[in-house]
Formats: C-alpha cells, structure tokens, sequence
C-alpha cells in the first residue's frame, strides 16, 4: 500500500533564502545549453579577485604545523584578541578578547543572535529590504520579523519615523545593516545616534551587521559601535568580503554592554556555539594572519570595485524602465523595475524571464522583503568590466523587446 510521504517540520518546510534559491532556476536553464552570467551571489573570488597569499600561506602553514584539531568553542584566543584589536581601532569599539566569539561564517552568528534573543511571538525589527536570513531566522525561532521602511529617494537611508512607530512592547532587538545588503547604502553618523537614541529610550538592545564596514566607496564609515556608548550591543563581522576568504567560512560576534544587561543573552550564545564544537582551527590560524598582516590589497580591491560600480550604476540608469541609486559601500546594485505596462506581474517574474531569455542571473527584490524590495531586483558589480557589459547589453535588448 503506498504510504504518504513524511512531511517535514513547519519551521523547515518555511525557510527560503532567495540568493541561492535563484540557483536552482539557473542550473535548469543551463542544462538546455543556455550560458549562464551570474550576477546573483556576492562572491568576490568567483570573479577575478583572489585571497592574498600572505593568508593562504597561513592557512597551509597552519594545516603542516599539525593545527588540524578542535579548538575552543569560543575561538583560538589570539585571534579573539586580534578581531578586538582591529574592532577598537579601526570602528572605535570597546570590547576586549573575552567579548568576541568566533563563528562559521556571519550566518552562524544570525543564527546565534537570533536563537538566543527570540522567543514565539517576539519582534525584532530589520531594515527593509535586507539580507534574508534574518527574516529567516527570525520566523524559524517562531519570532516576527517586522522590516522598518528605508528612503529610497534618500539613497535608502532608514525612515527613522517609520522605525519609531513600529516598536512595540513586543520589539526585542533593533537591527541596522551598514553598509547595506542589498542597497549598498551607508548609514549617516547622524541616522545612527537617532536610532541608538530609540533603543535607549525604550531599553531595547541593537545589533549591527557591518560584514562590508572596509568597502566604502564614498564619504566614509560609522560604527554603531562608536556610537553605541551604554547601549547594550551586538556586532557582527567577518572575514568573506574585506580579506576575500568567502568559502572559508570565518566569522565574528563581539558584544559590547558595559553595565551587563545582555550577559544572559551572551551566555546563550556561548552556550549554543558549543553545541556546534567551533569553527575550523585552521581557517581561525590564517584570520589572525588577514588581521595582523599586510591590509594593502583593500584599498586596491575597493578602488577596483569603484570603477565597476560607477561603469554598472550609469549603465544600469541608462536602461528606459529601471533607475537605481548609488551605493556607497558593498558591491550591490538594488534596481527599481517600472512594472506597470508591461508583460510582468511581479519582480520574481521579471527576474525569471530574464534568465530564460538572456541566461542573466540576478536576484528578485521581494526575496529581501516583500514589502520594501519588490519591483526590484538585486546585481552584483564584481565582474570585470565586460561581463558587465555583456550583462547589461543583455538586460538593456530584453527590456526593449518588452517595452
């Protein structure tokens, strides 16, 4: 007799994550012999930047040396002590080793943050649209992600007003991305005092995402950190995307909370990064190299990318039915779609249409918040500059033939 089939649980059958998500649609098209261009995936050393070799030769040496073995769950002490280091120079922290914890990537640390903090029926406020797993994680710990506006026309800045209305007894943590994922915008130091300044008046603690605070392109970068003072707060950080080890997997959390009020929370953490064991050992080995060696190939990486952004942002702007801001930091565009007119109900089907038309990939803006990403759609600028062109000649004849 044929059975049913075993279902599985709520909280699994409900996680998405639209980046990769995007993936499955490409390998399809590409199985019929279509080219694929990625666009999608915010991967440096998928293009033609490379992991400096001062770290790989860390990495090999640690590998040779015998450092193959667990280590503390926490992370290897001197490259807690080297993270604090670079945390309190260059963004103006305050922290010490014992306040930094070591995690497998920044996703483990949303993991972390949200699995400590989030009870059923909690909010916490993220700025909309942002990076997934956080609406992810906030809805598989049975919490409510709620996504506060940010102001397209002001180069999506955060719509303070709208953040003040949505707090609620129920918000357990204010979240700020900075720079942005997916806008590529740079929070103001003036934005964030205000939003410190609603944390503290209604005892609500922050945490802030600054995994892209080394890749700034215009003005420059304030640490929430810097501002933070005696409101508790939780950074998140890594080594992907400044020092390029993205398939190694390396992260960071640090906690900074002078009069103790998130030390439960903290011991949560600590508690859950146990269960995991802790990050690998050697990767942690070549994370003190990246952090004490030479940091020359980040002034060159960013003014690479500046001449990219600047080529995909006019040409991107030049195209009849899209328009987009500037970033000022990461490697993202977040281009608005005129849809009405046209042949496309949603972003996810303009999306999907460009891909089995042109064998672009990019990714629909509603998977980084159904509210304040659709009608857009998120590219990288990574590549050189005439797989961009390729790129965006294809966008540009796919928009005409639709128009």
């Amino acid at each position: 007799m044929l059975q049913e089939a075993v279902k599985p649980s709520r909280r699994a059958a409900g996680v998405e994550y639209a980046i990769r998500d995007v993936v499955v649609k490409a390998e399809e098209v590409r199985r019929s012999g279509k080219r694929i261009v990625n666009l999608n995936i915010g991967d440096p050393v998928k293009y033609d930047f490379d992991t400096p070799p001062n770290i790989k030769q860390a990495m090999k040496k640690a590998i040779d040396n015998g450092s193959n073995y667990y280590c503390a769950s926490e992370g290897l002490r001197e490259l807690r002590e080297a993270v604090a280091a670079k945390e309190n120079r260059v963004n103006r922290a305050q922290i010490e080793a014992g306040n930094v914890l070591i995690t497998q990537g920044i996703s483990e640390a949303i993991m972390f943050l949200l699995g400590a903090i989030v009870n059923p029926g909690d909010e916490v406020l993220i700025p909309g649209p942002c990076y997934p797993p956080y609406l992810t994680y906030t809805k598989f710990f049975d919490g409510k992600a709620i996504t506060y506006r940010c102001i397209e026309e002001a180069g999506w800045a955060p719509d303070l007003a709208d953040l003040e209305r949505k707090i609620t007894e129920r918000t357990r943590l204010i979240l700020v991305i900075n720079p942005s994922n997916p806008t590529g915008s740079v929070y103001s130091k003036q934005d964030l005092s205000r939003i410190v300044e609603l944390a503290a008046s209604r005892n609500i603690p922050i945490a802030a995402d600054e995994v892209y605070d080394r890749i700034i392109y215009d003005g420059s970068f304030t640490s929430l950190a810097s501002i933070a003072k005696d409101t508790p707060m939780l950074g998140l950080n890594g080594f992907s995307k400044a020092y390029l080890m993205t398939g190694w997997r390396l992260g960071y959390m640090y906690i900074q909370d002078p009069d103790g009020r998130l030390k439960h929370v903290w011991d949560a953490i600590q508690r859950m990064s146990r269960v995991r064991l802790c990050a690998s050992t050697p990767a942690q080995m070549a994370g003190i190299e990246a952090l004490t060696g030479p940091q020359e190939h980040i002034a060159e990486m960013v003014a690479k990318l500046q001449q990219r952004r600047d080529y995909a942002w006019k040409r991107a702007n030049a195209i009849p039915g899209l328009s987009t801001t500037k970033p000022s930091g990461a490697f993202y565009l977040f281009p608005k779609i005129t849809l009405p007119g046209t042949k496309w109900r949603s972003d996810e089907e303009f999306v999907t249409d460009l891909l089995n038309e042109t064998g672009v990939l990019v990714v629909h803006g509603s998977g980084f918040d159904p509210d304040y990403g659709k009608d857009h759609f998120r590219v990288v600028f990574l590549p050189e500059e005439a797989m961009l062109a390729e790129a965006f000649d294809a966008i540009e004849n796919f928009m005409k033939r639709h128009s």
